[in-house]
């Protein structure tokens, strides 16, 4: 019988061509990639790939085979992943990718009680402004919004993002606040530039009733980070356009004030996204389930709406 390892360097390097990349997502190095292939050609006694300093690539046989156990590799591995390795608990490392402001503000918070209730997994975040590729990657799971639904990728809406004009109470003293969203480009404005596109985003915002106006800021400080737009708002310098959950508990607390607050910007939702399997690991199943309960047991879509103004 072979061994899944052999298998899974397998499948891993025909997917990506490489056996570095296929290394990336078994969190291996190349050299043991490329040894588990090895042996799996001298079990088998066939040669699976032509290889050369440039590339990886199947030999006919090596086609026949990838086409033969495919399939059969990622059932057995959900299978496996889904298996308990301590009396049906849950197990195993949970690796998630998050926004960072949006992940430390609320899903940090929720980690204790999730370890509490699943000691036999071991969560490794990753916090990062960018859309990262689950299965390339390895990632059993994603939160945030916009992702691409590339094939083999499902996403669980958990609340809107809506992007309202805020600041401090200080900028706004003295200063007549703005009717409607084109009012907004009299004051000095936080803007963020995108890491992936380098452009400033520009937010066309609406009201309950559907009207639609451009919401233009003056670009007084640039900063990439919604984190620093926060910050920068807390410190007076301005009007910032930011997603609810970034400011959600400053807004709570009347640290910072809402701007035209029958106005907002429709960024879409924020999900979950994660590996469509026909039996997801336990860890993760898991993990999506604690994270949408929270979700509901907080409230978190409503508060998060700034449809409601």
């Amino acid at each position: 019988m072979e061994t899944l390892a052999n298998l899974e360097s397998f499948v891993r390097s025909a997917e990506s061509g490489s056996f570095s990349a296929a290394a990336r997502r078994l969190a291996l190095t190349p050299a043991a990639v490329s040894r588990n292939v090895a042996m799996l050609e001298r079990n088998i006694g066939v040669r699976l790939f032509h290889r050369s300093t440039r590339k990886l690539t199947l030999t006919e046989a090596g086609e026949r085979f990838l086409q033969a156990i495919g399939g059969n590799l990622e059932a057995l591995q959900a299978a496996i992943a889904g298996i308990s390795t301590d009396g049906g608990e849950p197990a195993g490392i949970l690796k998630v990718s998050m926004a960072p402001t949006f992940g430390i503000t609320h899903l940090m918070p929720l980690l204790p009680g999730f370890l509490l209730r699943y000691p036999g997994i071991r969560p490794e975040w990753h916090f990062e402004n960018r859309q990262v590729d689950l299965v390339a990657e390895g990632y059993d799971a994603a939160i945030g919004g916009g992702f691409d639904l590339t094939p083999g990728v499902v996403s669980r809406a958990l609340a809107p993002a809506h992007i309202v004009a805020v600041a401090s109470r200080a900028y706004m003293t003295g200063r007549t606040p703005p009717v409607d969203p084109t009012e907004l480009a009299a004051l000095d404005g936080i803007a963020m530039r995108s890491l992936r596109t380098g452009r400033i985003r520009q937010w066309v915002m609406r009201d309950a009733a559907g009207a639609e106006m451009a919401a233009v800021l003056r670009e007084t400080i640039v900063v990439n980070e919604p984190a620093a737009m926060r910050e920068a708002a807390l410190l007076g310098l301005g009007v910032a356009l930011i997603a609810v959950p970034d400011v959600l508990r400053e807004l709570e607390r009347g640290d910072l004030v809402r701007l035209v607050p029958r106005w907002y910007s429709d960024a879409g939702s924020i999900s979950l996204y994660y590996a469509s399997r026909t039996l997801l690991p336990a860890k993760t199943r898991t993990f999506i389930d604690f994270v949408a309960d929270a979700f509901k047991r907080e409230r978190l879509a409503e508060r998060f709406a700034g449809s409601l103004g």
